[in-house]
């Protein structure tokens, strides 16, 4: 084996299917978010979850300032909202809120209201791996709802039905 040279390394993580998140923050007093698929589990006791976020982004700027951030789970019917949140169509900042049903939480986070899943966390850890930070959060509130997620696999969202 050689190097793994990005394009094809992003070519073959595209076959990975992930759940759609819009990961949240406050930057002061101004909401921001950004669409990630790099979210997942990480311990039971204490509940954790981690979160990949590019460096380069206001999202990654307000978690680490403040220490806080929310993970909510897209149905799949937020395809819109997710792509919104992703920088398509050149919306940035606060103006992404302006769709969806965006709440505060008893802490003050920005939650979507209709998301299949959102997790308070505070931050327990931050890892720097080159372009991006990894934030170890512990959840400390949670919300759950019925209804399918969202998934992206090779550059297209997708529903998740079962096979039988």
């Amino acid at each position: 084996m050689g190097v793994v040279d990005p394009d094809s390394f992003r070519s073959a993580m595209g076959r990975f299917p992930g759940a759609v998140t819009i990961v949240t923050a406050l930057g002061g007093a101004e909401r921001r978010g950004i669409t990630a698929t790099a979210v997942c589990s990480v311990t039971a006791e204490p509940p954790s979850v981690l979160v990949c976020l590019n460096r380069a982004t206001g999202t990654c700027a307000a978690v680490g300032e403040d220490g806080r951030f929310n993970v909510n789970l897209l149905s799949d019917a937020a395809d819109a909202l997710a792509l919104r949140f992703a920088g398509v169509g050149g919306v940035t900042g606060e103006d992404k809120f302006t769709e969806g049903d965006w709440q505060a939480d008893s802490r003050g986070l920005p939650v979507l209201a209709d998301a299949t899943v959102s997790l308070s966390c505070d931050v327990a850890e931050v890892v720097e791996a080159a372009s991006h930070i990894i934030f170890i959060g512990h959840i400390v509130e949670m919300r759950s709802a019925d209804g399918p997620p969202l998934l992206y696999e090779q550059r297209r969202f997708h529903r998740l039905s079962p096979l039988k």
